[in-house]
């Protein structure tokens, strides 16, 4: 009789807790990912799509006469391409016995360690093919021309080989004839999850990821291989691994050293709103998140089509074009040039502070080659407490110079000492 009343009970916990996830996954949408980030400025977004095209450009065979060229055109001066090459010229490069492709998609071994952290295998292998076979080339560009920035990009899988390239670049310098930290810049299109937490922050301020509003890429820590070789049933993948990520607690995600992320700094294009019809003109916003770096996978109608890189191009512009019309007056823009960098790099600070509070594992400053320990040192939490004994100390002695200020102007002092009121203000 005890289990006959059991059993329909059992089934109500499962019908709430079933109604429960439902209910959370159709109210969170793409913009609950950056609501609380502040908008991007044309300085900063930019390039990127000038980038989209750049890639676009790459699937033309001759750039004189394109066949398939966006509104405006590629941009490119057909003179000034130094080498182009497409896939058919990649077939010989040393990635192993497996063909290209499978190296790409390779993690099933398991995340490589890297740098302190973790990354995707077979991204990191085709960095280390590409930049070994484009060595040559880089290092007389960049010597040849020392005011230039070397930016790397690329789209999907790309953009993950893009991102991992940028750090071995970094690491690998000397290669490029020493070249500064500071001239190297990457943007990842639609990227994939290929880093670990810790490095995705450290390099937050030489790596960008754009994100068009629902992409599920940049979303979802499932295996690449399992995801291209599941497209015919990647709906159903998407909503199992929805299940999954809404029951694991976020904190319990951080923890774990072997969890993927997008890299870098985040900018994402938001274009939709929920429960309205249509396109909406576009908002860019940026941070370098910790927490909440697009954990969720959103269910969409548009979730596979924000990853086309047609799409991101095209709204990407449409949001640089809106940006560019709401344009401070010329010495702000200046002004504002000059403080864009001190702003990044203020919050590329605070994330790593950020990451270190919440014990990500190997948090710690680019600056320094090793952590000097686990998460903070002693030198670091004094500092940290003397700066605020000294910032409360002379806020206090602030305040009380203020009210004694005020004491003054509305009290005068009889024979006795007594403070009265003023008698014009009686």
């Amino acid at each position: 009789m005890s289990i006959a009343c059991g059993l329909p009970l059992l089934e109500c916990v499962y019908c709430l807790a079933c109604t429960r996830w439902a209910w959370k996954r159709c109210l969170h949408t793409a913009g609950h990912d950056s609501e609380n980030w502040p908008e991007a400025t044309p300085e900063e977004f930019e390039p990127v799509p000038r980038l989209c095209r750049y890639i676009l450009a790459v699937y033309e065979d001759d750039l004189r006469d394109p066949v398939c060229a966006p509104p405006g055109g590629y941009a490119i001066d057909p003179d000034c391409v130094i080498t182009k090459k497409n896939y058919r010229d990649t077939q010989g490069l040393n990635l192993g016995s497996q063909s290209d492709y499978k190296t790409l998609l390779d993690n099933k071994p398991g995340q490589r360690k890297f740098d302190g952290g973790y990354v995707h295998n077979g991204l990191l292998k085709a960095a280390g093919c590409v930049l070994d076979t484009e060595c040559d080339t880089l290092r007389e560009l960049v010597e040849k021309y020392p005011n230039y920035t070397l930016t790397f990009t690329g789209h999907s899988l790309g953009s993950g080989v893009a991102a991992l390239l940028t750090i071995v670049v970094i690491r690998n310098n000397q290669r490029l004839a020493n070249i500064d930290r500071r001239r190297i810049r990457c943007y990842a299109i639609a990227p994939a999850r290929c880093m670990s937490l810790n490095l995705a922050v450290r390099y937050a301020d030489v790596i960008n990821s754009i994100v068009l509003q629902d992409d599920f890429l940049p979303r979802t820590a499932t295996p690449l291989q399992d995801i291209f070789k599941s497209l015919f049933c990647l709906p159903c993948l998407l909503c199992m691994r929805c299940m999954r990520d809404t029951c694991v607690p976020e904190e319990r995600l951080l923890k774990d050293p072997r969890r993927l992320y997008a890299p870098g700094r985040c900018y994402h294009i938001v274009e939709r709103k929920p429960f309205r019809i249509g396109r909406y003109p576009p908002v860019v916003r940026t941070a370098v998140p910790v927490d909440g770096r697009f954990e969720h996978i959103v269910l969409s109608c548009n979730a596979t089509s924000d990853h086309a890189l047609l799409w991101i191009e095209r709204e990407a512009q449409r949001a640089l074009n809106k940006i560019q019309t709401m344009e401070i007056p010329p010495t702000q823009k200046m002004e504002r040039q000059q403080t864009l960098a001190k702003e990044h790099n203020e919050e590329h600070k605070a994330a790593l502070r950020r990451a270190i509070t919440l014990n990500i594992p190997h948090a710690y400053s680019p600056a320094g080659d090793e952590p000097q320990d686990d998460y903070m040192s002693e030198s670091a939490h004094a500092n940290l407490e003397s700066s605020s004994s000294v910032g409360s100390t002379r806020r206090s002695k602030k305040l009380s110079g203020n009210w004694e200020d005020l004491i003054e102007r509305l009290f005068d002092k009889d024979d006795h000492g007594q403070l009265l009121i003023k008698e014009n203000l009686r």
